[in-house]
């Protein structure tokens, strides 16, 4: 792998992804350090809500939740050492995520996975499932 893209929501199964390449790390499995880029993407807010509040306070508001959820995997990236650049994108998870990998010209996303059922997956809809059927670089899903 070099360079990762880390899709993060601030959930124990996306500490558990970035837990994975630390890991790797450490086993040296991976020759190299990878390229990390975190990413947290919010979702875009009701236009309705543009009747009440600007679009500055409403950037302002998504940042800082997007900042929230990055804390857990950048301590641990931090503590190991780890160098990475942070990402906080406005869309739909899914999309956003396959499109900055592309762009970012990422090698492998690396995603944690709630763990649900496939009938739940399939009922609910899956960022992740998503994820997989739109990226066309290899995906690696940490249970």
């Amino acid at each position: 792998m070099k360079r990762v893209l880390l899709p993060i929501d601030g959930s124990e199964c996306s500490l558990r992804a970035v837990q994975y390449l630390l890991n790797r790390r450490a086993d040296r499995s991976s020759p190299a350090d990878p390229e990390i880029h975190l990413v947290n993407v919010q979702v875009p807010l009701s236009g309705h809500i543009g009747q009440f509040i600007n679009r500055e306070q409403i950037a302002g508001f998504q940042h800082e939740e997007g900042a929230k959820a990055l804390q857990g995997a950048r301590a641990l990236l931090d503590a190991g050492g780890v160098q990475y650049s942070v990402h906080t994108e406005v869309g739909w998870s899914a999309e956003v995520i396959v499109r900055l990998a592309g762009s970012l010209h990422c090698d492998h996303i690396v995603m944690g996975t709630h763990g649900r059922s496939a009938l739940t997956e399939l009922l609910v809809g899956s960022t992740t499932l998503k994820v997989l059927h739109l990226a066309r670089v290899p995906v690696v899903l940490v249970k």
